[in-house]
Formats: structure tokens, sequence, C-alpha cells
């Protein structure tokens, strides 16, 4: 299937590692122009670098803090600045802080607020006025903890449950100006969250992180986790026109673990 992306311009935020670097990867193997940005300049450099030299894309890396509406801006204007354009926004930030509830403090649940819930509401109101120029498409890098509540991950389960109502609201609000939105879920992609979570959950049960994500993998149907380029293709599936009749929906790419209809 052509997904038509080429000389398409995407952001792709949180796009040095993990999930937003696999997708950034495929966007850029599609054709796609692609601005990219996380905390770190030197982590963002030189995924833009590598991303570049493996696809012939042109790739910018740009320096933004997700809990800094100034900064999220600042990242938009260099976009439209250096590429002309946004046709499509892929919002990412890190997960909050695992922890029961009776660990968590106030600041604890401020923090997660300002970098899942608010992070996106800001990144998707800077992109907008762009976006409404041609149409465009924006895709929320969720949790399935918004469809099955995970016990370690409170923070999540509240703030990304959030997130998922705001794309299901602004679908609505958007589609007069050719804009879909849509969430996109992982299950238990193989990336360094998920390290660090089998690593926080083994001092608890007192094992190892290599028992926890054994025991894991036994639950999913396909029997092991997937991998990053696995999500990546279906990112850049509801980013691109392919998707063009899908928008408030949530997509899963799970293996099939979760139960829910």
């Amino acid at each position: 299937m052509d997904l038509n992306l080429k000389e398409k311009v995407f952001m792709v935020a949180g796009a040095s590692t993990g999930l937003g670097y696999a997708i950034a990867s495929r966007l850029a193997a599609e054709g796609a122009q692609v601005s990219i940005a996380s905390r770190s300049e030197e982590r963002i450099a030189q995924a833009a670098s590598t991303i570049s030299s493996e696809t012939g894309a042109e790739v910018r890396g740009y320096i933004f803090d997700a809990r800094n509406g100034d900064s999220i801006q600042r990242w938009v204007n260099s976009t439209l600045n250096d590429f002309g354009r946004i046709d499509g926004l892929l919002v990412n930030a890190g997960g909050p802080t695992p922890g029961f509830f009776t660990e968590l403090e106030d600041n604890d649940w401020q923090a997660a607020f300002e970098q899942t819930l608010l992070s996106s509401v800001r990144m998707i109101r800077a992109a907008l006025p762009a976006l409404k120029v041609q149409g465009g498409s924006i895709v929320t890098l969720t949790s399935s903890a918004i469809k099955e509540p995970i016990d370690i991950l409170l923070l999540s389960n509240v703030m990304r449950s959030g997130v998922a109502s705001l794309v299901k609201s602004l679908s609505v609000e958007l589609a007069e100006d050719n804009i879909r939105i849509n969430n996109l879920i992982p299950g238990s992609i193989h990336t360094d969250r998920i390290n660090a979570l089998n690593t926080f959950l083994a001092g608890r049960r007192e094992t190892t992180p290599g028992k926890v994500q054994e025991a894991a993998e036994s639950t999913i149907p396909m029997g092991r986790y997937g991998k990053p380029d696995e999500f990546a293709n279906a990112a850049a599936f509801l980013l691109s026109d392919a998707a063009s009749y899908i928008t408030g929906s949530s997509l899963t790419v799970d293996g099939g673990k979760m139960k829910g209809l």
C-alpha cells in the first residue's frame, strides 16, 4: 500500500529513542520530511542524523520540553520556518512515574498532569493553525491503561484516560477542518520503558527482570513482546491518507493481550 507520505511534513515528539524514534524512522522511510524533538540536544541530533542517513529523507532535530508550553510553541515555529508546512503530528511524552495510590503525593499528580495530559493539549493546540491550512492528521501515542487500568501505573491510568477523552472530543470539533485525530495504543512493545518497568516490578517481587518479562509474555497470545517497527507501521498508517476515514478511534497494537471487546 502506498501511504502517499512523500514530501509531507510530520512532527514527532519524544523521538530520540523508543517508539517515537521508530515512528519517525518509518515516516522517513516512506519519503516524508520529519521534524523530531526531545529534551536531549545530543540524542535528538544523533537520531536525526541516523534516520536521515538510513532513509535519505530530510530529518531535523529540535530541543523541546513536553512540560513547557513555550518550548512546544518554539518547536512548532521552528518546524514551520524550516519546512514551510505541517501535515501531521505524533503526540508523545514519557510515561508518568509508576506507583500505587498511597505512595503518590500531590507533586506526583501535578507532574503527571503536566507531562501527560497538559502536554498533549499544548502540542495539539500549537500545531492546529498550521494543520488547518490544508488538513492533516494527529495521533496520540497512549497506553493500554486507557482500556484496562494497570495496577502499578495509576497516574498513567488517570492521565492517559483524559487524553483519550480529549481525542474523542476533538475528532468531532476538527472534522470540519479536515483534521483527523486518533489514539494509538501500544501493548508490551520492547523498549527502554518496558525494561524499566520490568526492573521496577522485579524489585517489588524479589525476582529478575528476565523472569518478569517471561511472565508477561506468557499472557500475550502471540507469545512475545512487540517490536518497535511493528508499532511504527500502525502509526504511519493512521497518520497517512490511507486512513482518511478513520478519526476518533483507538487502535490497539498488543499481540492480542487485551481481553475487552
